[in-house]
């Protein structure tokens, strides 16, 4: 049985490209939520499927390793090739043709560069390693201080370029949800509607499924039974209603679309929201501008830039998401979304211990310093007056008449 690759195995198996850690961190940018078919198999190392292929992921200092699996599919297709290919060799030896046969040395040479060249690309395209997030950060840094103290710590957060179906998809899965049962849903969706892709370590891996999959009769029900609850109407309702209104070629064609006419298109499927049109949006249709925005973001807007508007109300409306969107893409301009997902990176409670690391920790308010100051100074004198009379039984004094302290959650 294949086993996970893992580096340290040796490096013959793997193609490498020069990418620092400044510029791509994996176990942040593949755990903070935006894809959730990526899992750690070994230590520092990442497993997933992308682009209908598995791959394992790892880094050192300046070099992203990859490797990918071959499919049983593809292994025969190889093995297929091989045989061509073998056979065109011994005609060419038998014809005692030098000439003929360089030139069929070279074009087998030519094909076997094909895949390697194809599989970097789409790890560029993947990660989209042509923008310079240590430039990003900079900007960013420079206008805004409290993202500044962040970044220090949350190097290489950076935006994925998923395909748009599965993003969408994924997405749809993810209402009154949490990351790690998110994970779950998604890979019970591939199982059971996805093609088989290789099996590593008792672990099978499957492709995401196609739309015709997702619309198919019966599919609510089937998904319904593995769990999804409400969700499964959503999901084989909206696959129905792209291929009945429109083709299967229609998410990818958002991506030249403007921001707002994606987002609002989007929002026509079933299950769709402005939140997740947004996180579509950015992770999958290049709107980088795009800002999701949920109870989480909400806070960390109050929290930490003192944002107002809609202070007194339990939920976003579709104008307080408006409003705390134009907010961030006035601060850090037309990477917003970017610079949002590392924040919001920083807030998971998975990553609090690097925060702590880091001494981030939340500036108190003035109230919360004269409260304990006020505290200090009731001790200094309780202590004082023990000291003096030997017992606590007499301490009571003015300066330790005051209020319970505020505390803060």
């Amino acid at each position: 049985m294949a086993k996970h690759a893992v580096l340290s195995s040796g490096a013959k198996m793997w193609r490498s490209l020069v990418c620092a850690k400044s510029e791509l961190r994996l176990d942040l940018t593949l755990a903070c939520g935006q894809s959730f078919r990526w899992r750690e198999t070994a230590e520092g190392h990442w497993t997933g499927v992308m682009g209908g292929r598995v791959w394992t992921l790892t880094q050192t200092d300046e070099t992203l390793w990859y490797h990918v699996y071959t499919s049983s599919d593809r292994r025969g297709q190889v093995q297929v090739r091989d045989r061509k290919r073998r056979a065109a060799a011994s005609l060419q030896l038998e014809q005692k043709s030098e000439k003929r046969f360089r030139g069929a040395l070279k074009e087998e040479e030519e094909e076997e560069e094909e895949p390697v060249a194809e599989e970097e690309e789409m790890l560029r395209d993947y990660f989209q390693l042509n923008v310079k997030l240590v430039d990003l950060y900079k900007g960013w840094g420079a206008a805004d201080p409290h993202f500044q103290r962040i970044a220090d710590v949350f190097t290489g957060v950076r935006m994925l370029r998923q395909d748009p179906a599965e993003c969408l998809f994924s997405f749809i899965c993810t209402s009154n949800n949490h990351i790690s049962r998110i994970h779950g849903m998604v890979e019970r969706l591939c199982q059971a509607l996805g093609a088989p892709l290789c099996q590593l370590d008792e672990t099978s891996y499957y492709d995401f499924p196609s739309l015709s999959a997702l619309a198919g009769d019966g599919v609510e029900a089937r998904l319904r039974d593995l769990g999804f609850g409400y969700r499964a109407r959503f999901l084989q309702q909206s696959a129905a209603q792209i291929l009945d209104t429109h083709d299967v070629q229609w998410l990818d064609g958002l991506r030249s679309a403007s921001y707002l006419l994606a987002r609002d298109a989007l929002r026509t499927l079933p299950g769709v929201g402005t939140k997740v049109a947004d996180c579509v949006c950015l992770m999958s249709l290049d709107k980088t501008e795009a800002v999701p925005v949920d109870t989480h973001v909400w806070q960390i807007a109050k929290r930490d830039y003192s944002f107002a508007p809609g202070s007194g109300q339990k939920s976003i409306t579709d104008k307080l998401h408006r409003d705390l969107g134009d907010f961030f893409r006035k601060l850090w301009g037309p990477y917003a979304g970017w610079a949002q997902s590392v924040l919001f990176c920083a807030d998971l409670k998975k990553f609090q211990k690097l925060k702590e690391q880091g001494n981030l920790k939340r500036p108190k308010k003035k109230e919360e310093d004269d409260d304990e100051e006020k505290v200090t100074v009731a001790r200094k004198v309780i202590k004082t007056e023990t000291e003096e009379n030997g017992t606590v039984k007499n301490t009571k004094t003015k300066s330790t008449r005051h209020e319970k302290p505020k505390t803060s959650v």
